[in-house]
């Protein structure tokens, strides 16, 4: 699986560096099986973005921004990372992630998807586990066709200036209540740009999801 993200990253236009940043020696020697760079972190960071900070960090030469890509993502779409990579390129966006339309109610009440409302200019304006906004007066029971609902899709791009700020942050009253790292960002004034993507990734965290995603590549 790690393989495959890799294989999918590299293609994407506007990296000029992937690499795996891992805790785990495993890890490492198999990502440098299939050739990629990998870098070795603390096993004691409280999240993906903490590691991203100390991997940029033990990579050789100068870079802007980075982007953030799971190693749980089979099915990345190469085009997101670049995606991202355009949206940074404004002076005004430090942080940017994606997001995608929503398309059935059952999406909406799914508390594993974390949901984003944004601003005129597609800031983030919050993100929650529950469906975003909530409807007072439902017309004919499909929710989803009566407001714009977006949901996160998890992919993320700093500008390395707005990345060394945000590691500094401890933990927030409404990160700790969603569980949603995003929320302390935005609970200590940064703003999270929303670039809107059409592909439907998948995330690998259970067996289950394991053998679907086997399904799913048998099926190419």
């Amino acid at each position: 699986m790690l393989q495959r993200v890799h294989e999918r990253a590299i293609l994407a236009r506007s990296l000029d560096r992937v690499v795996v940043a891992t805790d785990d020696d495993r890890v490492r020697s198999h990502a440098e099986g299939f050739g990629a760079e990998v870098v070795m972190t603390s096993p004691d960071h409280p999240s993906g973005t903490d590691r991203c900070m100390e991997a940029l960090s033990g990579t050789e030469g100068a870079f802007d921004a980075v982007v953030n890509v799971q190693g749980d993502e089979p099915f990345l779409d190469p085009g997101q990372i670049d995606l991202i990579s355009e949206a940074l390129r404004d002076p005004e966006a430090g942080i940017v992630t994606l997001a995608k339309a929503i398309i059935s109610d059952s999406e909406l009440d799914d508390p594993g998807e974390a949901h984003v409302v944004v601003d005129k200019d597609r800031n983030a304006l919050y993100f929650s586990r529950s469906a975003l906004p909530y409807l007072r007066d439902p017309v004919d029971g499909q929710r989803h066709k009566e407001f714009p609902f977006l949901k996160h899709v998890g992919i993320y791009g700093y500008k390395v200036e707005v990345l060394s700020r945000i590691v500094a942050l401890g933990p927030s009253l409404l990160e700790r209540a969603e569980d949603l790292e995003q929320l302390r960002w935005l609970e200590n004034g940064f703003r999270i740009r929303i670039a809107m993507t059409a592909h439907e990734g998948f995330c690998v965290d259970t067996e289950a999801d394991l053998e679907e995603a086997r399904r799913r590549v048998g099926a190419l």
